[in-house]
Order: structure tokens, then sequence, then C-alpha cells
């Protein structure tokens, strides 16, 4: 059971790291779009920064950018995975 819940950890692991790279990408796009944004502060803006990008390409496109479904994906996977390990690790 350890095995699988390491297996769900690295899992997690590797989602997180898919939503920060997508996230760094929505905030380069911002940036050559005209929006300030602070990296200094990206995890405590982070949520305003996905808002902005998805109306910005909503208003350009008619939907949003691959880059806000790509970045749901990854925080989605890191949830669910993350979760399942922990619970894999109180139950063995």
């Amino acid at each position: 059971m350890r095995s699988l819940a390491t297996a769900f950890a690295l899992i997690a692991a590797g989602g997180a790291i898919w939503f920060t790279v997508y996230s760094i990408r929505m905030c380069d796009y911002l940036q050559k779009h005209g929006r300030k944004v602070n990296f200094l502060l990206l995890r405590l803006y982070l949520p305003k920064y996905i808002s902005e990008y998805k109306e910005m390409t909503t208003a350009e496109s008619g939907q949003p950018g691959n880059l806000y479904g790509r970045a749901l994906i990854g925080i989605n996977v890191t949830l669910v995975t993350a979760v399942l390990a922990i619970v894999v690790r109180l139950l063995s």
C-alpha cells in the first residue's frame, strides 16, 4: 500500500509542476498584453491573474484560452491524487 501512496504522491507532484508551468505561462501572456504581473507575490495574486487571463481570452476569442484549461487540469490532478495518497497512507 505504501507504494500506491508513493505513486499518488508522485502524480500529485507532477500535477503541481504542471500547474506551476501553465500559471507562469498565463502570467507571461498577461504581461505581453500590457497587464502588470508581480512575480514576487505570485502565489498571492495567482487567482486574480488566472481570472484576468480567462476574461481577456474570452473577450478576444469567445472562449477561455488553452492555458486556462490546462492549468485547471493540473491543479485538479494535484488535489485529487494528493487526497488519494493521504487516504491510502492512512488506511495502510
